[in-house]
């Protein structure tokens, strides 16, 4: 029997996302992986598949900026899409056998999980033909609504992106765009529908059996996560702010970040984040939990090794003398723009973000 390992990520940075599945598909392909499903959180993001239509977004780049909206284009089918907190994301990275090489018998079996979800919450909802999705309600409806959207992309039989189920989504967001370019039908989330708030690891559960149910495959759990840390060191307000920056050694990469590492045994992250502040600077100061945990895959290593990372902010005061630890060669105090352009990995700079926004308020 076909094996699925079912991967409850969290949140995921759009970009790591894409890379995610490159790393689960390569992965598959060389056999050194099961067939996966990814589910996670993006933060705020419009993704524009093939054939999407740039007038579909109806809000202004400032708008979004405002809004703290990313853009993307991608390589699944379908137009424009928005992704959120509270939508939950799937990603099925599924190596089709012979028997299943029928494009649209895996729309409609990805469909079909999808629906088999929403009936476990009472909420009855099918396939629209003339649009791509799951819907409440009925073709010409005026009240028709999408409550998940699908987009799919199938390399030689290799699956990749996938659907999104608006369990307790920001609905205002929609209003940024035309959903999938439709204007005659509006959209819906399981919150709404409801009438309140519903767990979204309960309906990680619900999809990751129905997934399971659909593809005649039993479920895996994958091994627990790396836990770590990344700490992001300023100081100064506002346009003043500067944010320390360290160069790993070239064994290492050589490249700029913040400071980074491990979770040890027995350690809180708070403790870690402490800890790794004081080995890679000599720096003793009080570390911030800035409420910013991430998922992604550690390097390129196949089948993919993941982390889960827990950002911290620290306050340094003018004076500041660095001490640099064994890891790094080299570090510089720059501008928070600066910073953002010379960082390599999105959640870096999210944690960069989120410290200088802390420092000026």
């Amino acid at each position: 029997m076909n094996t699925i390992t079912v991967y409850r990520l969290g949140r995921v940075e759009y970009e790591d996302g894409l890379n995610l599945m490159r790393l689960f598909g390569d992965a598959r392909r060389k056999g050194l992986a099961t067939d996966a499903l990814l589910l996670l959180e993006h933060p705020p993001v419009l993704t524009l598949g093939r054939g999407a239509k740039r007038e579909n977004i109806t809000a202004s780049d400032e708008r979004l900026t405002q809004e703290g909206v990313e853009l993307f284009e991608t390589n699944r089918g379908g137009d424009v899409t928005y992704h959120g907190p509270g939508q939950i994301v799937g990603y099925p990275i599924f190596l089709l056998p012979d028997s299943r090489h029928d494009v649209r018998r895996y729309v409609r079996d990805v469909e079909r999980s999808v629906m088999g979800t929403l009936s476990e919450w009472g909420i009855t909802a099918g396939p629209i033909p003339k649009w791509p999705g799951v819907w409440i309600g009925q073709e010409g409806a005026p009240d028709a609504r999408k409550i998940a959207a699908i987009g799919i992309h199938i390399s030689r039989w290799l699956t990749s992106h996938g659907f999104a189920l608006n369990v307790n989504t920001r609905m205002e967001h929609f209003r940024l765009i035309v959903p999938c370019g439709i204007r005659e039908a509006g959209v819906t989330s399981m919150q709404r529908e409801l009438g309140h708030a519903i767990p979204v690891a309960d309906v990680e559960e619900s999809l990751a059996r129905a997934f399971c149910s659909v593809f005649e495959s039993e479920r895996a759990e994958p091994a627990p996560l790396m836990r770590t840390v990344s700490v992001a060191v300023v100081r100064g307000h506002g346009a003043e702010a500067q944010v320390l920056l360290v160069r790993r050694r070239p064994e290492r990469g050589g490249f700029w970040q913040i400071l980074t590492g491990r979770v040890e045994a027995g350690e809180s992250p708070a403790q870690a984040a402490a800890r790794e502040l004081e080995e890679e600077t000599g720096l003793r100061l009080p570390v911030v939990d800035l409420a910013y945990r991430h998922a992604f895959a550690v390097g390129e290593t196949l089948p993919p090794v993941l982390a889960e990372e827990h950002g911290f902010g620290v306050r340094a005061p003018p004076d500041t003398s660095v001490r640099l630890g064994p890891e790094h060669d080299a570090f510089e105090w720059v501008d928070a723009p600066t910073a953002l352009e010379r960082l390599p990995f999105r959640g870096l700079k999210e944690t960069v973000r989120r410290t200088v926004s802390n420092q000026t308020t």
